[in-house]
């Protein structure tokens, strides 16, 4: 994220325009068991999402991210079934999330519906981080 953002920051400086949506983790904000590595990776990029929202918000560049949870992907497929219902006992909406839904927020986040937004982190959990 961090080399991304460095190759186009310079260019919607001089464009005075641009928006930057990462993706990171309910990890980076709640902390998870045997995943400390991940968990610290997710919160420096939500602190490097807010920060880089207050340098850049006069230049009128956006940056936000969001949160996912757990998602119904392969990854969590693979998951042993015992874990799994663990999971889902602690998430208020009893389901996993889907790609979709988190395409759809991203696809929020880059339209001009959001242009007051920035510097957020949007959380779709299901209700995990509460």
């Amino acid at each position: 994220a961090f080399n991304l953002i460095r190759s186009v920051i310079v260019q919607f400086m001089k464009q005075k325009s641009g928006n930057i949506i990462n993706i990171t983790s309910v990890a980076g904000l709640k902390g998870m068991p045997r995943q400390v590595n991940y968990s610290a990776s997710k919160a420096g990029l939500i602190g490097l999402t807010k920060a880089l929202a207050r340098e850049v918000g006069n230049y009128n560049i956006r940056v936000n991210a969001i949160a996912p949870g757990f998602i119904d992907t392969d990854m969590v497929k693979d998951l042993k079934d015992d874990y799994k219902k663990a999971l889902l006992d602690r998430i208020p909406l009893k389901r996993f999330g889907r790609s979709e839904e988190i395409a759809k927020l991203a696809t929020f986040l880059a339209s001009d519906s959001a242009k007051y937004i920035t510097g957020q982190i949007i959380t779709a959990d299901g209700g995990l981080a509460i």
